[in-house]
């Protein structure tokens, strides 16, 4: 980005920063802000796309992490133990549904692509983002049931998708890849059980070493944030040196540290989601200004087919037999069946892909559907979270006040 370029971001940053408050009651959200300004800025040729691709996938990388620990970490752990059935549901029936579902519809909307392929596909658009719904998320007049539940689920499908993409990858090109040298099922469990066991000790060993050093007064309250900035880099790394799931370490450390830290961790949580608001908007900048503008040249009616079916009937169908049998109503199976963005993880997973195996022939139209996916998903869910929030203002469910 030239500095023109690089002026004119900063002002629209300058002038949203103003008016957030006033933005957020709107169909507005970040996400549709900053990629319309990237987009925006990549037609005025004031992006240059070397640059912008060279930084791109470690910044949406990072951000992620920083994302995943710090959602994490603001979850009340203990109030969710005793009603954890949705998110469980979700993770572990509606992920794997989700990736059924969508399998069976990249056949139909795709027959030259292999088996393999749609299923890595559709395992690229199975994680959600709670960050393109922050007017839900953060919303007191949706229930807090339902808002955490869906923190846990996109907080954690990334780090349980992750094996699924490699695999059906290494499937997709007709071999095995260096980094996948065991079977599916030792697989899975070496990245899960060894990204939670990450997750787990650093997030503990973190959390009692800060709130040691503030009781001691050997810390200042104002750094602490910069210090859980640090454990959820050294979870990802610790957890990858292992050959465990970084993402899946990361939300974990920030879901017991949150635990650990408690009601003391304010001023670290407030840092964070401060730091991640600003990384969310330099991603969707760069998303816009350098993916979108090849995601446009190379669409075809199919391929914009295709998501809208992917983000209104795949996932809202997986997750309404997920939940079959629960407790959850209709509007509550839909609500959530709906609010299951595309985001991050998605556009990482398939630049990961893309970049990781050479030998795969869908490269152009994995990543050109990913970032459609991304963008339409941003429009869509954004335009419908404050008035879908609005909702709930008039019965929000007391239970959780009174825990």
């Amino acid at each position: 980005m030239d500095k023109s370029g690089l002026l004119i971001a900063c002002f629209v940053v300058f002038i949203y920063a103003l008016f957030t408050k006033r933005i957020t009651n709107t169909i507005l959200t970040a996400p549709i802000v900053f990629l319309a300004l990237g987009w925006g800025l990549a037609e005025a040729s004031l992006v240059q796309r070397g640059t912008g691709e060279a930084i791109f996938h470690v910044l949406a990388e990072g951000t992620l992490i920083v994302l995943l620990f710090a959602d994490a970490a603001m979850i009340d752990s203990r109030s969710l133990q005793s009603r954890y059935v949705w998110p469980e549901r979700m993770l572990l029936l509606g992920l794997p549904l989700s990736i059924l579902f969508g399998t069976g519809v990249v056949v139909l909307a795709f027959p030259d692509w292999s088996i393999w392929e749609a299923a890595l596909l559709a395992s690229i658009l199975a994680p959600t983002d709670a960050a393109l719904g922050q007017s839900v998320v953060t919303n007191n007049a949706v229930p807090k049931r339902m808002r955490q539940t869906l923190i846990v689920e996109s907080g954690a499908n990334d780090g349980l998708a992750l094996p699924a993409v490699i695999f059906f990858a290494c499937l997709a090109v007709g071999g095995v890849h260096e980094q996948v040298q065991i079977g599916l099922v030792p697989f899975i469990g070496q990245q899960i059980g060894l990204g939670v066991l990450v997750g787990s000790l650093v997030g503990w060993l973190g959390g009692k070493a800060i709130l040691a050093a503030n009781t001691s007064g050997l810390s200042e309250r104002t750094v602490e944030g910069i210090a859980a900035l640090a454990l959820a880099l050294i979870s990802y790394l610790i957890a990858l040196e292992l050959g465990g799931n970084g993402f899946l370490a990361a939300f974990v450390a920030g879901l017991v540290f949150g635990r650990v830290v408690g009601p003391h961790g304010h001023v670290v949580r407030e840092f964070l989601e401060t730091e991640g608001q600003g990384l969310i908007i330099a991603v969707f900048l760069l998303i816009g200004g350098v993916l979108l503008p090849e995601a446009l040249h190379h669409a075809t009616l199919p391929m914009i087919l295709f998501v809208l079916i992917s983000l209104i009937i795949v996932r809202p169908l997986a997750i309404w037999f997920c939940l079959w049998r629960t407790d959850a109503t209709s509007g509550v199976k839909l609500f959530l069946g709906w609010f299951g963005p595309r985001g991050l993880a998605t556009v990482l997973f398939a630049i990961v892909v893309v970049g990781s195996f050479d030998a795969l022939k869908r490269t152009e139209e994995i990543l050109t559907i990913a970032t459609l996916t991304v963008v339409i998903s941003a429009l869509m869910h954004g335009m419908t979270a404050a008035p879908a929030a609005k909702r709930f203002e008039d019965n929000v469910v007391k239970e959780d006040d009174a825990e």
